[in-house]
């Protein structure tokens, strides 16, 4: 693959419009656009880890979303600079990358549904276990993949989010650059292929298939030798993914402290392991001592480490930069760091699944959202195969008119229900459930 056609600023879905009428890239346009797009802002009510705040704030969606894309943009300038440096006389715009990487970071969760991973676990529970799993059979007869909805992936759905022409709007979506699109793919490949690998996640539907080989063929995306249906990842995909796995593990630390789920000395430890023994590590414990309030101490190591990481991925990237581009190098930038801070960063993993992703309050938002989206999928998708039924009818006019509930195949059917329901916060899908269910009333 080839830098200069890699970084594009065609538009996709208008890619007969090439006048420029403004001073800011298309690159930095594709960030306002996502910014003040209604998919982003619903991301402030949806859960990230643990349930909504309270009286402590932690992280929701959305502002994990702008923190990945603060990340992003340092290891795209980074890398930008690097590359520029390598290849002086290459006809590339590399001071480009921080702003697409940016902008993907900022959409790199759009897709997700509500109530965190448990909405994406609850759709696959309902069509692998549940009542959605005899409606394989007529799906698989019309020519649906299946697949899509047994391993429901948001990535995926973002993919989706920001191309398909839902009814009344513009073709292509948001109409985002190529490039800020290719780089929101961490898989490259789709569902089909996951009996086969054992993998459980893929990068697009059946029903964006065309539009991910559109973004292929005008990046020069090269495809895997002996792997069907398999393309090898797009470059900026590295730096968008290593942005979101720096920022969930670390602000993860974080929050888990202010929620008391870990002592201040157990968040300082773990930080501080990052950074060996040595002076650069007994400076930090010097500043932090500075201060006596435990969340700024906190605060300081978390920037500490974040700048740490960010250095470290930006050197793997650079140092495999052949084999990003020809494909043979395809492992997340974050577990080629050097030590101490790879270990550091394992001993972060161990601790979260132990400690924070096993606590109360996350198993409990998680088997909320489990009950909810079982109920909402059941109901609406009921409606849906029958659309004669008056309660159906009625039940039909709760969604928005720019999902398509007259689809003519069921594989489009139970797609309109799913565009629905991920599209949902936590606080609607949860007010939704108890209307329809009958626990709760409109105020009168």
């Amino acid at each position: 693959m080839k830098w200069t056609q890699l970084l594009s600023d065609k538009r996709f879905g208008m890619e007969a419009y090439t006048e420029r009428k403004h001073d800011r890239s298309d690159f930095q346009r594709d960030y306002d656009r996502l910014i003040f797009s209604s998919p982003f802002r619903r991301l402030q009510n949806k859960t990230q880890v643990f349930p909504l705040p309270g009286s402590v704030f932690v992280h929701n969606r959305l502002t994990h979303s702008l923190e990945v894309s603060c990340v992003g943009r340092s290891l795209g300038n980074n890398v930008g600079r690097g590359l520029y440096a390598k290849y002086p006389c290459e006809d590339a715009n590399f001071a480009d990358i921080g702003f697409i990487v940016s902008a993907a970071c900022l959409a790199h969760d759009m897709g997700n549904p509500p109530f965190g991973h448990s909405g994406e676990r609850a759709i696959t529970a309902y069509f692998k276990d549940g009542e959605g799993k005899r409606l394989e059979e007529t799906v698989r007869k019309e020519g649906g993949r299946w697949e899509d909805f047994l391993y429901f992936e948001g990535n995926a759905n973002a993919l989706r989010l920001l191309t398909h022409q839902f009814i009344g709007r513009r073709q292509g979506g948001l109409a985002l650059t190529y490039s800020t699109l290719a780089s929101i793919i961490k898989y490259p490949f789709p569902s089909s292929v996951l009996t086969e690998s054992g993998k459980k996640k893929f990068g697009f539907f059946q029903s964006e298939e065309e539009t991910y080989l559109k973004i292929v063929e005008e990046l020069g995306i090269s495809r895997r030798p002996n792997e069907t249906g398999k393309f090898v990842r797009y470059p900026l995909v590295y730096l968008v993914e290593a942005a979101d796995d720096i920022c969930y593990q670390i602000m993860d630390i974080e929050d888990a402290c202010k929620l008391h789920i870990l002592t201040v000395d157990e968040a300082v430890g773990l930080l501080l392991g990052f950074f060996g023994e040595g002076r650069r590590k007994e400076r930090l414990v010097d500043i932090m001592d500075m201060v006596h309030d435990s969340n700024e101490k906190i605060a300081y190591l978390r920037s500490s480490v974040i700048g740490l990481l960010v250095d470290e991925c930006s050197r793997v990237f650079l140092e495999n930069e052949e084999g990003i581009l020809d494909g043979s190098f395809n492992a997340p930038l974050i577990e080629r760091i050097g030590e101490p801070a790879r270990k550091a960063y394992e001993d972060c993993t161990a601790v979260a699944f132990k400690k924070i992703y096993a606590s109360r309050d996350v198993v409990d938002i998680e088997l909320a959202g489990h009950r909810i989206f079982s109920q909402l999928i059941t109901i609406l998708t009921e409606a849906v195969m029958n659309q004669d039924q008056a309660y159906s009818r009625l039940l039909l006019q709760r969604i928005p008119e720019q999902y398509d509930t007259r689809a003519t195949d069921t594989y489009g059917k139970i797609q309109c229900v799913l565009d629905y329901i991920s599209g949902m916060t936590d606080v609607y899908a949860l007010d939704l459930y108890r209307k329809i269910t009958g626990m709760g009333l409109p105020a009168v």
